[in-house]
């Protein structure tokens, strides 16, 4: 059984092959260090993350490419962004809906920084009001981290709103683009996004090990970790200047190499093509879900405001339990738990048991979603005969 792949959000699956190619022709043709010599193997490792860099900077509507940081995922480059920033005594505004990439680095600043953080509040579909965020900020509100797509019921957020009425009371914004960077179509600009952290092994169809932070030239951040970078060795110092002073040590080129083919099949696919085909699959698995008793739907019905995925419940069955039979009988994999996201499933009611979830992507088809459903109504069927 070769099973049907609906754990997208988690990580994408599978990859176009010039990304399996790229990985592969990096690592048996180039091997040198960017940045540490002046071989031709390493000339053109360096030329590669240019490349990268140059490809995301296209993707994202970022005017200067020197501004994106790579790392090793969102969540490092969501650590770069909180600990780099804030100071003592900060106030932060965030949401209910933020994945642990962004809860326990507060959380830890809480205690190490005396930080004090407000979570704004969502409605039952994940729905965010930007008029909680001028309510939540103070004087001392330094930061407003927000995630742009729930990994949990895909709501989209209101970015630029939330920017506005960020920026305005003098505060900046980091974005959580880790659901969202490859699958939505973006301006980073027209966002208002200070701060806006991506991960390579989702939308953007990159290797996981990869993703990066982009920082506003209006912003300064302090160093998390320090090391050699090829430039200004004379100093103890880090260098001042972008991507060297966030990006010390040996980068991981096989994986940014696929990176950047995956950014390359994105752009020539088009993320609004890419959108729509995401958008009509997940619309019709919601459609079909919504009729089948025993099942709750949890994400919001309007398309316009989710992403691929679909988040649900039985009435009669634990998720885990669900996904283990989706799994085992029906080759279906799909994702059940807290998703990372305790917050979210508290404001639901569901700290307990977690939600199912389904994520499609670029490559998921209508009769693999018709599948997922028609599986889904079996064992919804069968636990209601049981009771």
């Amino acid at each position: 059984m070769a099973g049907i792949y609906l754990d997208n959000a988690a990580t994408t699956y599978p990859k176009p092959e010039s990304v399996y190619r790229a990985i592969e022709e990096f690592m048996r043709q180039g091997g040198g260090s960017p940045g540490r010599g002046l071989y031709s193997k390493a000339v053109e490792a360096e030329e590669m993350l240019l490349e990268t860099r140059c490809k995301l900077a296209k993707l994202l509507d970022v005017a200067d490419p020197t501004r994106i940081v790579f790392s090793a995922n969102s969540t490092e480059a969501i650590n770069l962004a909180l600990k780099g920033y804030l100071h003592e005594g900060d106030h932060v505004v965030s949401t209910v809906l933020e994945h642990n990439a962004v809860l326990r680095p507060l959380h830890a600043l809480e205690r190490s920084r005396g930080i004090s953080v407000t979570y704004v509040d969502c409605d039952d579909q994940g729905r965010l009001d930007p008029e909680a965020f001028g309510k939540a900020l103070r004087k001392e509100t330094r930061l407003v981290a927000c995630v742009h797509g729930s990994n949990v019921l895909g709501t989209i957020a209101p970015i630029s709103d939330i920017a506005a009425i960020a920026h305005q009371a003098g505060a900046q914004l980091l974005v959580d683009g880790s659901q969202t960077a490859g699958t939505l179509p973006l301006s980073i600009r027209e966002l208002g996004a200070d701060l806006y952290a991506f991960t390579g092994h989702k939308g953007l169809l990159g290797a996981p090990g990869t993703g990066g932070l982009y920082v506003a030239p209006h912003l300064d951040l302090d160093t998390v970790k320090e090391g050699g970078t090829g430039s200004v060795s004379e100093s103890l110092e880090p260098p001042e200047f972008l991507p060297d002073r966030f990006e010390p040590g040996t980068p991981n080129t096989y994986g940014l190499a696929g990176l950047g083919a995956g950014v390359t099949w994105v752009l020539e696919r088009g993320v609004a093509r890419i959108r729509a085909h995401e958008s009509a699959l997940s619309q019709r698995l919601l459609e079909r879900l919504r009729e089948i008793k025993g099942i709750r739907v949890l994400s919001p019905g309007e398309a316009a405001i989710r992403l691929g995925l679909v988040a649900l419940t039985f009435d009669h069955l634990s998720p885990t339990e669900g996904c283990a039979i989706l799994a085992s009988k029906f080759g279906i994999m799909a994702r059940c738990g807290l998703h990372c996201a305790p917050f979210a499933h508290r404001r639901l009611g569901l700290e307990r048991t977690g939600s199912l979830r389904l994520s499609v992507g670029v490559f998921t088809t209508e009769e693999e979603v018709d599948a997922a459903a028609s599986a889904l109504e079996q064992i919804a069927r069968a636990t209601v005969r049981r009771r």
